[in-house]
């Protein structure tokens, strides 16, 4: 009995230990090539990041790009009442200067400061402009600033500037080891990162996890799923089960045992977290996230861990290599103000951690804290380096893919703007894109998930494709007008649904698509060669009508003859777009201008061009054209009147269909003989003929 109790009293000191093992004060660990081989992986995620911001800086907020960064920036001062409240909320250095020189100031030094980080050259120093740019960056351009993706390497990196060894070349850092507090805090936010993700799926509250549905959706509505994605989708349900449980394993079981189950627990919850990380990687495409992910799961290991899975690979140089090396100068003691410093800004951004936390969750405040908590969150929430995490917490019902379309011909004719990366063509699944984040077309997708109607971006993007702005058209794949610009763009919404594994192999399709609506009504380019927006169906009409579409012209006409859907009753101008359309062919057009030049209304009144457009109509095979030139002809109204002229067009309009027209013609038979409605049917066989050859000619 006794041995029993000292085993039970023995377990609170052992779990103890191994929560001071994880949080960094275990005594014998050592973090020198874990911490190594971190900040390299933090060094390679940021010169893809600043790799993609030049790539991409000059169409996003160049002078020619969607949002030029002056006038971002001005906006930003302009939200606040002084300087200070806009620097404390948007913390960039392009309050400094918004220039293009700025500009290139930042992305060049940031991605040189990551060559740095690579090469180990003055780490901390280097790891600070790094964050100090990608700062400037992120809240200086807002509206391209994914809200997770950027965050976490904001919050990784702060942390690092602390974590990484001093010096300008300081090798593997030996000298220099991490400070056991530092040590915990880049622990506990892997720990958040796990933890949060797993538990915001659980709170979020979405039926696609409570019913255990949410692998049979993911890979069909990820932002940018691949081909991996696309055949995961398809694998049996049992299947999807199984990576449900990996992904609560690895969100909420793993950080656990990495906390209370020592060494053993911290491998297992290393390679749960990895091989997840790695499975969204390489089927959702969510640039540099899982990249980080996996790099920050190195900090659940420690020297000896590194030196025992070399041997389990029987690398034993390696492994004995490890050992050798691992030996750590003893920290010196921190002058008392720095030590209070240190303590102080690690606890306080612990605080705010778990006031982030809180605020993910949604758990209720007493009054007091809250009171604490606003001015705090007011401060240091623009810096974007303490954050909650949630990560598919919640599942969009399908995948919304928007499209830009233009036209240059006022409507008739459409072309699409493809895009370079994301589902667009049906045939085309995405490639293999992450760590990198293609920006532009991840904010477009983002917005217009989260937004039933379209953001100022789209309205911004579709300006400068009207504008013919370089930098912008080539963010897509390549330009649909080559020959002549557009003058009017659009934004219309589909529903992107996977093909069946059958349609794939027998079509090579992917996607099947199902057309929405318009997200965004057309923008177009007016008289002057400026940008407008249509707001109703009206402004639409006289768009398209004035860039020359007949349909549209026609339609306008017809409603400003007779003052329908909010047009207002206008003759005149009714006969001028007639007039446009009838000029260009337009049978409808030129039925409506001759009975405008037969009534007078809108018009002077003008039997011949009556006579002239309502001709013209008939000719082109209008049925109610040809009814109404028979009518003309039984009067003798513009032309001699002739019943028998009357009954062959009768006849061929008759062929439509309309009922009015066969009425016409029945009572035209009645009133002509056998010869004359032989002559007639003769007659009427010369019009079809001549119609089926479209070459009209006067009749005799």
């Amino acid at each position: 009995m006794s041995s029993i109790a000292q085993s039970f009293r023995a377990i609170p000191a052992n779990l103890w230990t191994r929560i001071k093992d994880f949080a960094g004060y275990g005594g014998e660990a050592t973090y020198l090539w874990p911490r190594w081989f971190f900040l390299r992986a933090v060094g390679i995620v940021f010169i893809i990041i600043f790799a993609g911001i030049i790539k991409e800086s000059a169409a996003l907020i160049g002078p020619d790009g969607i949002t030029p960064l002056p006038g971002a920036i001005a906006e930003l001062r302009a939200a606040k009442s002084n300087l200070f409240e806009a620097i404390i909320s948007s913390p960039t250095l392009f309050f400094l200067s918004s220039s293009t020189a700025m500009v290139a100031l930042l992305q060049w030094g940031g991605l040189l400061a990551a060559i740095a980080v690579v090469l180990n050259l003055w780490p901390r120093m280097s790891l600070f402009i790094c964050w100090l740019s990608l700062l400037s960056f992120a809240k200086g351009w807002l509206m391209y600033s994914g809200p997770m993706v950027d965050r976490l390497m904001l919050e990784v990196t702060l942390l690092c500037v602390l974590f990484a060894p001093a010096g300008f070349r300081p090798g593997l850092g030996a000298q220099v080891s991490a400070r056991p507090i530092i040590v915990f805090m880049m622990r506990w936010l892997l720990f958040r990162i796990m933890f949060e993700n797993g538990i915001s799926k659980i709170l979020g509250g979405d039926l696609y996890w409570f019913d255990l549905r949410a692998m049979d959706i993911m890979y069909e509505t990820a932002p940018s799923p691949t081909i991996l994605g696309f055949f995961d989708h398809h694998m049996p349900h049992d299947w999807h089960l199984f990576e449900i449980a990996l992904t609560f394993a690895a969100e909420i079981i793993a950080p656990l045992i990495a906390v209370f189950c020592g060494r053993r627990g911290r491998w297992w919850a290393f390679w749960l977290w990895a091989a997840l990380q790695a499975g969204i990687q390489l089927t959702c495409n969510f640039g540099w996230l899982n990249t980080a992910s996996i790099a920050l799961g190195l900090l659940l290991l420690d020297d000896k861990m590194f030196a025992q899975a070399a041997g389990w690979l029987r690398l034993r140089k390696l492994a004995d290599y490890f050992k050798t090396t691992s030996a750590v100068t003893p920290v010196p003691p921190l002058a008392k103000w720095r030590r209070y410093a240190l303590c102080g800004a690690m606890n306080l951004h612990f605080y705010l951690s778990i006031i982030a936390f809180t605020t993910l969750a949604r758990m209720p405040m007493p009054a007091f804290i809250e009171s604490v908590n606003r001015p705090l969150k007011a401060i240091f929430d623009g810096f974007g380096s303490i954050n909650g995490y949630s990560l598919f917490s919640r599942f969009e019902p399908f995948q919304f893919v928007t499209e830009f379309l233009g036209s240059n011909d006022g409507g008739v004719t459409w072309r699409t703007y493809d895009y370079r990366y994301f589902p667009q063509k049906l045939d085309r699944i995405s490639p293999f894109t992450a760590p990198r984040l293609p920006r532009f077309e991840a904010n477009i997708k983002a917005q217009s998930a989260l937004n039933d109607h379209a953001t100022p971006l789209f309205h911004f993007v579709a300006t400068r494709l009207l504008e013919q702005k370089q930098p912008v058209i080539d963010l897509f794949e390549s330009n649909p007008f080559p020959d002549s610009p557009p003058t009017m763009i659009r934004v219309a919404g589909y529903k992107y649904s996977f093909t069946d594994l059958e349609t794939y192999r027998e079509t090579g399709h992917f996607w099947t698509r199902i057309y929405l609506g318009e997200y965004m009504q057309p923008m177009f380019l007016n008289p002057d060669g400026e940008v407008g927006k249509v707001t109703n169906d009206i402004d639409q009409l006289h768009v398209k009508a004035y860039y020359g579409n007949l349909e549209a012209q026609t339609y306008l006409g017809f409603l400003l003859l007779r003052g329908e859907n909010g047009a207002p009753r206008d003759p005149a101008k009714a006969a001028q777009w007639f007039l446009f359309a009838a000029k260009q062919g337009h049978a409808v057009a030129q039925l409506n201008l001759a009975m405008i030049h037969l009534n007078g209304q809108g018009a002077p009144k003008d039997i011949p061009q009556s006579i002239h457009w309502g001709r013209s109509a008939a000719e082109q095979g209008l049925d109610a054209a040809q009814d109404w030139l028979g009518i003309m002809y039984m009067r003798g109204e513009g032309v001699p009147r002739d019943p028998v002229q009357a009954l062959a067009w009768f006849e061929v309009a008759a062929d439509g269909g309309t009922e009015q027209a066969i009425q016409h013609r029945d009572l035209a038979r009645g009133e002509l003989s056998s010869t004359d409605r032989s002559v007639a049917r003769q007659r009427a066989e010369l019009i079809r003929q001549r119609i089926a050859s479209q070459t009209p000619r006067e009749d005799s």
